[in-house]
């Protein structure tokens, strides 16, 4: 029996379709409150589970059924006052979820984040290998990833069997909610600025397929970037304005505007109650030039990426009406 964490997430929920569109049982952990995507409701290949990944017991008792487990489940935030919830969700819930695999002898499939890796010092686009150093600035997110992370290095040398995926921002279309909402929400709006950074984009699709195949392979005690792309912030975000029909953003948000932005963002929180639009964390990263080599990958399953204007196609089309 395959076993998936954050069953109703953006990830989680497109894992689960691409194995029961393989006709493989699946039990699918959840939040009590969580809502189940209507494309997976009615299939009997899935047993919906209430469990918290923090809680060990509430796990414990479905491992002896378990072979396989791809651990979805994380707490993505920017917000400071989320931290002490998303260090123990992401760091105490897999070592729960590594402990349990290791006493069980189930092979784990951890998806971990870009946001684990480390810098290349000479400018060139980020692999595998680089190291990961912790500095002031750097984000909590980051921190937590790292440190969930490490927790699967260290049921790895002690005899897990285990492959790490490393994704870049996800997106694409999947049963559930899709991923990066905010960013064609603002161009949909009409936005008219533009970070001076650059990402990497791998399609939702691509990341699950490639879980599905590093599961099957003989491959262990190894992680992988999956990122189909690296792009600017500027043209990320031009290529969504005309496949809206939308204005191109003409304003280049520079550091120092940023800097003033989410400061002003976190002074009307203050005022109105409500969480900053933008915090110093998201500011930092929107500006920062950011690329990922998946050379690793490409050459281990012999995997093309889908190019990334068929994902914002797929999403808008899917999701917005276009406007002349």
């Amino acid at each position: 029996m395959i076993l998936v964490t954050g069953g109703t997430g953006f990830l989680g929920s497109t894992v689960i379709k691409h194995l029961i569109d393989d006709g493989q049982s699946v039990i699918a952990l959840k939040r009590a409150n969580s809502i189940i995507p209507a494309h997976l409701k009615s299939s009997s290949l899935i047993e919906w589970v209430d469990a918290d990944i923090t809680d060990y017991f509430s796990l414990a008792d479905l491992f002896p059924k378990i072979s396989q487990v791809y651990h979805c489940a994380a707490k993505i935030s920017y917000h400071p006052q989320d931290a002490a919830e998303m260090f123990q969700t992401n760091i105490e819930g897999t070592k729960h979820i590594v402990n349990l695999c290791l006493l069980h002898q189930v092979r784990l499939l951890h998806v971990s984040s870009i946001a684990a890796l480390g810098k290349n010092k000479q400018g060139l686009p980020v692999k595998e290998s680089d190291k990961w150093e912790f500095h002031r600035k750097i984000s909590n997110y980051s921190m937590a990833k790292y440190e969930s992370e490490m927790e699967v290095w260290r049921g790895i040398v002690e005899g897990l069997d285990a492959v790490i995926v490393n994704p870049s921002v996800i997106m694409g279309v999947g049963p559930g909610e899709f991923g990066s909402r905010t960013i064609f929400e603002r161009v949909f709006k009409g936005n008219k600025i533009y970070p001076l950074g650059s990402v990497g984009i791998v399609d939702v699709d691509d990341v699950a397929q490639i879980m599905l195949q590093l599961m099957a392979s003989p491959i262990s005690g190894e992680r992988f970037i999956l990122n189909g792309a690296n792009i600017s912030n500027q043209e990320l975000l031009n290529k969504i304005s005309e496949l809206m029909n939308k204005p191109k953003p003409n304003i280049a948000a520079s550091r120092v505007v940023l800097s003033m932005a989410w400061r002003l963002s976190k002074l009307a929180s203050y005022l109105n109650g409500k969480r900053p639009a933008l915090t110093k964390e998201t500011a930092r990263a929107a500006n920062s030039k950011l690329m990922y080599d998946n050379g690793k990958i490409s050459k281990a399953l012999g995997y093309t990426f889908k190019p990334i204007d068929h994902t914002l196609e797929e999403v808008i089309n899917t999701y917005y009406v276009k406007t002349n």
